[in-house]
């Protein structure tokens, strides 16, 4: 693997991790459905300039609006979505850790719908990794597994891991072109036009069946510019093309970066330092996916 898909498979997890720091620090600032539709209004603004021309009925779209439906419902719709949905009950080190899952969702999803083969040392990597999340969901608390209590937000991040593995098969089956190198910003600029309609309905329903609360000022437009460039523009982007330079088992590896990042700047943004079932849980899931992807090279893929 080159230096150069080292760099963009790691700042992506980065850039994550900030935005469950954030995400965090936001919930008694902004409902996390609204948070979620303003973060993508901001970065649709920023990419218009170079996609303006690529809206028009006839154009790229919406001749592809099926592919930009789902990959809009799955990424800028869900797994964002409920992430900020589980914040307001769990902790960033929490979702990371669990979201640490992703790559054992990745060979599963493969496997059963993009006819990828799973060895026995997969099957192992895949325990580890499932004992990891099972630690982090019962607080340390091995022994007392019969009286687990789960927290919301551990089933949202979940379900929103499970979205982001087909997503990234979704993205690897992506038809190379030889323009890809320049079509990114049209690729992203789909899944946000897409994926706005889903969250703004999430949102509708959001505001209907709740009271939430939304509190005006610069913590939030200071908010809404970081999580709109960083973990929305130049982390999608750096993912799509590592996924196209590697393979998504590849890059599923790396997302196991984003708990030690997320561990690191809790600590100094809200003082919620590591507990030590963090780390074993972190050794069990980085194991694991280690186990699991190695010597598995799935079939070649490019997106960007």
């Amino acid at each position: 693997m080159k230096l150069f898909d080292v760099f963009l498979l790691t700042l992506a997890p980065l850039l994550w991790a900030g935005n469950a720091v954030v995400g965090r620090m936001m919930t008694e600032i902004c409902p996390p459905m609204t948070l979620n539709f303003l973060r993508w209004v901001f970065a649709f603004l920023f990419l218009l300039p170079l996609t303006y021309q690529q809206l028009g009925l006839g154009g790229p779209i919406f001749r592809n609006a099926k592919k930009y439906a789902i990959l809009g419902f799955l990424g800028v719709g869900s797994y964002n979505s409920l992430q900020y949905l589980a914040l307001k009950t769990s902790t960033p080190i929490n979702t990371t850790l669990v979201a640490s899952i992703s790559p054992v969702f990745i060979l599963m999803l493969g496997a059963i719908f993009f006819h990828q083969r799973i060895r026995l040392a997969q099957v192992v990597g895949a325990v580890l990794s499932i004992c990891g999340v099972i630690v982090v969901l019962c607080r340390g608390n091995v022994e007392l597994l019969d009286q687990v209590h789960f927290v919301m937000g551990d089933a949202y991040i979940l379900l929103a891991t499970a979205c982001w593995g087909l997503y990234s098969w979704l993205l690897s089956k992506d038809a190379a072109s030889p323009d890809r190198e320049r079509s990114w910003s049209t690729l992203l600029m789909g899944q946000m036009v897409f994926g706005l309609m889903w969250s703004g309905t999430f949102t509708a329903l959001e505001w209907t069946l709740e009271e939430p609360k939304i509190v005006l000022g610069w913590p939030l437009a200071a908010t809404l510019l970081y999580l709109s460039i960083g973990p929305a523009l130049i982390a999608y982007r750096c993912w799509g093309l590592g996924i196209s330079r590697t393979s998504p088992s590849v890059a599923g590896f790396f997302s196991n970066l984003t708990p030690v990042f997320a561990a690191t700047l809790s600590t100094l943004a809200l003082g919620d330092a590591p507990k030590p079932f963090h780390v074993v849980a972190f050794l069990l899931i980085v194991s694991g996916i280690w186990i699991s992807s190695k010597r598995f090279t799935p079939k070649a893929s490019s997106v960007s």
